[in-house]
C-alpha cells in the first residue's frame, strides 16, 4: 500500500531506495556489502558468535546460586530459545545470503523485522518478550565486536574477485535519530538518503546531510515506525515528503527529476573554475566549511579559495571518552592546510555542546550532561576555557600546523569579552610552550564567531581585540528567536527571515568593515543561494559554506549587481516580510542586461 509521510525538508534532491530501519541503538552497527567468496566467513562469524552467547548464557545458568530466584533460570532459558530460534538465526542467514549484508548488519535488519512483529502482538506478555530479543541481539553483537569488526557505517576490505555491486538496489536509512558524528560515515556509506523520526532544519545532523549533498528529511515523527524493512521509498528533500511504496507512475516521475538533478549540478560544475565577481566588478571570496581534513581535495575540486571554517570538535567525536592528543590534532591539521596548497584554513577551536555533546570526561563535562538546556550550558569557548589542559594542547596543535601553511584560529559563542581575554592569554602560554620545546610556528590570526546577540552589541569591544569576526548564523537564528533548532515541535519558528535576524546580521557586517576588519558568514545562510544578493548588499564578501554548495552561490554571485541591491537594502531590511520583499527585488532585477563577457561566464 502506497501512502506519504511529512516531515522537514533539510538537504536537497531526491532518493529512491529501500528502506533499512536500524534503531537508535544500533546506528553505529557496521554497515557493508560483502562478496560472493565472504558468504560462508559471515555466515561463519554469525555462527561462532551464536555459539559463544549460548557458552555464556549456559555457564550464567550453571552458576546461579541456589537461592536465586527462579525467575532467572526461566529468562535465561528464554533467551537460549530465542537464541537458537530459526526466526533470528535462520533469517540472518538469509539476509547474508541473498542480500549480502555483513553479519551485524544482517542481525539488525532481522531484528527490527521481529520487533515490528512483537509490537502487533495482542497479548502484553508476549509484547514485552521484545525485550529479550533485543538483550539477545545485542549479546551477539557484541561477540562479534570482539572479533574485529569494522565500525559504523563503513565499506568492507577490499577483497580479490570483488563483486560490482553497481545492480544493486540503492538503501535508504529509516532511524528515530542519527548522531552528527554518525552521519560522517556517509561519506563512505551503502546508503542515498536518511529519514529521521526527529531533528531540525538546522540541527548538525541536517547541517551534516545538507555539506554531505544527502537527500534527507528529518522531523517524520513515527517514519521508523510506520515504515517496514525493506519497503521502497523516495525521499523527496525538496518537500520534506517521503513516499512509501510508491506507484510506478509516481516512482518514474522521480527518477526524471533525479535526472534532471544531476544535469543541473552537471552545469553548474563548469563554473567552478571561474572567478567569484559581481556584475559590476566586487570580487567575492567563496570558502569550504570541512569537518575532517580528507574533506580538503573537494574543496578545492568545488573551487573553494581557502577553508572557512575546519569543524575541529569533529576529531573529538566516537572516541569512547578519549581525547585525540596533541599530535594526532596536529597531524591533522597539517594534513589540511597542506592539502589546500597555501590558501587559509581556519580552524574553529572544538564547539562540542547541545546537540553535539561527547562521552563524559570531566566533572564539568558530566554537570553539562544534566543540564536543562544544554543549548544555554557549557558549550563551545564555556567548555575549552573550563578545561585548560585540553585547550593549550589544541591550541598548540593548531600553532605548529601554521608553520606548514596560512592558518586562521576561530574562537565559537564568545558573548564576553573576558572571554577573548582569557582566550588571547591562553594562546600566550600555548606560543611559549612550543618555544620552550622549541617547535615552530608562525604568527596566527584569531577571530570571533557572531553567534549570540550580545555579542552583536558588544562588536566593537570584540573588533579591538580580534583581527577578523566570522557570522554562524544557525546559532544566531536560535538564540536571537529562543528555539531550540534540534527540536522539531518549534522548528516552524525558526526563521533566518526574520526581520530581527536579518537585522543582526547587516550590523555585524556594517561593523566590521567600519573597523577594517575581515567578515564572513559561515552559517547555512552563506549556502543558501536565495540569501545571497542580500548578504553582498549588506556588504559581506566572505562566505564560507560546503564545497557541494558553492556553484549554486557562485552562480548567484556572478549575476548580481551590488550597487543596485544595495539600493534597496533598507526596504528589505524594514519590511515586515523581508523574504517577499528579496522576492520582489531578485524578479525585477532578473531583467536588468549584463555586460556581455559576464553575462557568457554565467550562462
Amino acid at each position: 500500500m502506497s501512502f506519504q509521510l511529512f516531515g522537514l525538508p533539510v538537504s536537497r534532491g531526491v532518493a529512491i531506495g529501500r528502506a533499512v530501519l536500524v534503531a537508535s541503538s544500533r546506528v553505529d552497527v557496521a554497515h557493508y556489502f560483502i562478496n560472493e567468496p565472504q558468504v560462508e566467513a559471515e555466515i561463519g562469524r554469525l555462527r561462532t558468535a551464536r555459539d559463544a552467547v549460548a557458552g555464556e548464557l549456559t555457564n550464567l545458568k550453571r552458576d546461579l546460586p541456589l537461592d536465586a530466584p527462579a525467575e532467572l533460570p526461566a529468562l535465561l532459558d528464554v533467551h537460549l530459545m530465542l537464541l537458537h530460534d530459526d526466526a533470528l538465526t535462520g533469517a540472518t542467514k538469509q539476509w547474508i545470503i541473498d542480500r549480502h549484508y555483513n553479519a551485524e548488519w544482517a542481525l539488525s535488519a532481522q531484528l527490527e523485522v521481529l520487533a515490528r512483529q512483537f509490537d502487533e502482538m495482542e497479548d502484553e506478555y508476549l509484547r514485552e518478550r521484545k525485550a529479550d530479543l533485543e538483550q539477545v541481539v545485542e549479546r551477539l553483537l557484541r561477540a562479534m565486536s570482539k572479533g574485529g569488526v569494522a565500525s559504523s557505517f563503513a565499506p568492507s576490505p577490499p577483497v580479490s574477485g570483488a563483486r560490482d555491486f553497481g545492480g544493486e538496489d540503492p538503501l535508504v536509512l529509516v532511524a528515530n535519530d542519527i548522531a552528527p558524528a554518525d552521519m560522517l560515515q556517509f561519506k563512505r556509506s551503502v546508503f542515498t538518503g536518511f529519514i529521521t523520526d526527529v531533528g531540525g532544519k538546522t540541527s548538525h545532523t541536517a547541517i551534516v546531510a545538507r555539506s554531505l549533498d544527502i537527500p534527507a528529511v528529518v522531523g517524520a515523527r513515527e517514519a521508523s515506525r510506520i515504515i517496514r524493512q525493506d519497503d521502497w521509498l523516495i525521499i523527496d528533500g525538496d518537500a520534506g515528503i517521503v513516499i512509501v511504496n510508491p506507484s510506478p507512475i509516481v516512482l518514474e516521475e522521480y527518477r526524471f527529476r533525479q535526472r534532471q538533478s544531476e544535469l543541473e549540478r552537471a552545469r553548474l560544475s563548469r563554473l567552478r573554475h571561474t572567478p567569484a565577481v559581481t556584475l559590476d566588478g566586487e570580487r567575492v571570496e567563496l570558502l569550504a566549511n570541512i569537518e575532517l581534513p580528507g574533506d580538503a581535495p573537494a574543496a578545492l575540486e568545488a573551487g573553494a579559495v581557502g577553508v572557512g571554517l575546519f569543524r575541529s570538535e569533529f576529531l573529538f567525536m566516537n572516541r569512547g571518552g578519549e581525547l585525540p592528543g596533541e599530535d594526532e590534532q596536529f597531524e591533522a591539521y597539517r594534513s589540511a592546510v597542506e592539502a589546500m596548497g597555501g590558501m587559509a584554513v581556519t580552524i574553529r577551536t572544538v564547539d562540542i555542546g547541545a546537540d553535539k555533546p561527547l562521552e563524559r570526561m570531566s566533572v564539568n563535562e558530566l554537570r553539562h550532561e544534566h543540564a536543562l538546556n544544554p543549548a544555554l550550558g557549557l558549550r563551545a569557548i564555556r567548555w575549552s576555557l573550563s578545561e585548560p589542559a585540553m585547550f593549550r594542547q589544541q591550541l598548540r596543535a593548531v600553532l605548529r600546523a601554521s608553520a606548514y601553511g596560512k592558518v586562521r584560529l576561530l574562537i565559537p559563542m564568545v558573548a564576553h569579552v573576558g572571554e577573548a581575554h582569557a582566550t588571547l592569554e591562553a594562546l600566550a602560554r600555548a606560543k611559549q610552550q612550543l618555544i620552550e620545546a622549541g617547535k615552530p610556528f608562525t604568527d596566527i590570526e584569531v577571530g570571533a564567531m557572531v553567534e549570540v546577540p550580545a555579542a552583536v552589541l558588544i562588536l566593537p569591544s570584540l573588533l579591538k581585540v580580534f583581527d577578523f569576526v566570522s557570522i554562524g548564523t544557525n546559532d544566531l537564528i536560535q538564540y536571537t528567536l529562543a528555539i531550540d533548532r534540534a527540536d522539531e515541535t518549534v522548528a516552524h519558528l525558526y526563521d533566518p527571515w526574520h526581520p530581527a535576524v536579518l537585522r543582526l546580521v547587516a550590523q555585524s557586517i556594517a561593523q566590521a568593515r567600519i573597523a577594517g576588519k575581515n567578515v564572513s558568514v559561515c552559517g547555512e545562510m552563506a549556502g543558501d543561494p536565495t540569501f545571497t544578493e542580500l548578504l553582498l548588499a549588506m556588504g559581506l564578501r566572505s562566505f564560507s559554506m560546503h564545497p557541494s554548495q558553492i556553484s549554486s552561490v557562485k552562480q548567484r554571485v556572478l549575476r548580481t549587481d551590488v550597487k543596485r541591491w544595495a539600493s534597496r537594502l533598507e526596504y528589505v531590511l524594514q519590511s515586515d516580510d523581508p523574504a517577499a520583499a528579496t522576492l520582489e527585488l531578485q524578479r525585477s532585477f532578473s531583467n536588468a542586461p549584463a555586460p556581455a563577457a559576464t553575462a557568457a561566464a554565467v550562462t
